[in-house]
């Protein structure tokens, strides 16, 4: 058995190398030739990049339009004549105890007529208060100017985005009792 695997491993080993041999390589590198010579290949030239031209702003003399300090200057001119519509709100008076709130966090829970005058029952957290037409309420310089059974209506006085005081209504809804009744 030794002298058969001895025989056959040369015969083995000549025909592997018989099969790297350049038969038909020869004629696939021959076509590529040809075909690689007669293929032309057109690629369109770029075009030319545009040139840019920086504006230059020759108005130097001029106050510079995107200067953020041009806005604050006319805001400071239109507060120092008393804005457009003359509406302030007035800050030398003492603040009253409900204007300490946000006005979100207020809630109405009843009303309450007492010699025919009728208060409105407000909520702050776990106290109670009574107020009339004409009290204040709330951050944003509010007046309650009307009061009924389910609403107290007030104006506000807000700064809006030019800066000047305008009038804003507002109004607090009564609250549901979240309690239920046997």
């Amino acid at each position: 058995m030794k002298m058969l695997t001895d025989s056959l491993l040369p015969l083995l080993l000549m025909l592997l190398l018989a099969g790297c041999g350049d038969s038909d390589v020869q004629e696939v590198r021959t076509w590529m030739k040809e075909v690689d010579a007669q293929t032309k290949v057109q690629v369109p030239p770029l075009a030319a990049p545009k040139t840019f031209i920086p504006f230059a702003y020759a108005h130097k003399d001029e106050q510079d339009p995107f200067n953020p300090n041009k806005l604050l200057a006319e805001l400071a001119k239109l507060a120092a004549a008393g804005g457009v519509s003359g509406l302030r709100p007035d800050t030398e008076r003492r603040k009253e105890l409900l204007e300490t709130y946000p006005l979100d966090t207020i809630q109405m829970v009843g009303t309450i007529e007492k010699k025919g005058v009728i208060y409105a029952v407000l909520q702050v957290d776990r106290a109670v208060h009574q107020v009339v037409v004409g009290q204040h309420l709330g951050q944003n310089f509010g007046r309650i100017t009307r009061i009924d059974d389910t609403t107290v209506s007030l104006k506000e006085i807000v700064q809006d985005a030019t800066g000047d005081w305008v009038e804003r209504l507002s109004r607090l809804e009564l609250q549901e009792s979240k309690e239920t009744t046997k």
